[in-house]
């Protein structure tokens, strides 16, 4: 059975990825994917490394059934390029922090998560940790938004790779 892997990143893997991550996850398990898609998150930075999500992160999750608590901050490694199908950015800043480390070959494994979100009409999802909580709120509407346009786009790929096995 075909699996897929991803990573979603941001700077600190604080505040966006955590949250991607852990809507990402919800998502998949509730379409019964969880054996097939492999989820986690990274931060591009090492400043908080080993750290719980931004408690309004965390907060702004749990309102809407979300558990971040149990994440960890870590930073990006060279081995992920290797081990995530997608590795997912927030921004362009990250994506050209990600595109600098990454061997040439696997180059087109990182892409933008709003990519799977078009009709938002945002490309990046906006660094709430400056910001108030309306900022999280905005994340996790975008992140709830393009987490379904990606769990289809990988059901649509999960079941094509079926066929083809």
């Amino acid at each position: 059975m075909k699996t897929v892997s991803i990573c979603f990143v941001c700077l600190g893997n604080i505040c966006r990825s955590p949250t991607a991550e852990a809507v990402m996850r919800a998502q998949v398990e509730a379409a019964g994917l969880s054996k097939r898609i492999f989820i986690d998150s990274a931060g591009t930075g090492d400043w908080h490394v080993g750290k719980a999500p931004d408690a309004r992160a965390q907060q702004a999750g749990h309102a809407r059934g979300y558990q971040l608590a149990p994440l960890r901050a870590r930073q990006v490694s060279a081995d992920d390029f290797r081990r995530f199908d997608l590795l997912l950015a927030m921004d362009e800043a990250n994506v050209e922090n990600l595109r600098r480390i990454c061997p040439p070959a696997l180059r087109d494994r990182v892409r933008l998560l709003l990519e799977f979100a078009p009709h938002l009409g945002h490309r990046e999802v906006a660094d709430p940790y400056f910001g108030g909580s309306e900022g999280f709120e905005a994340v996790l509407d975008q992140c709830e938004a393009a987490c379904q346009g990606l769990l289809a786009h990988l059901q649509t790929q999960l079941a094509r790779e079926d066929d083809d096995a």
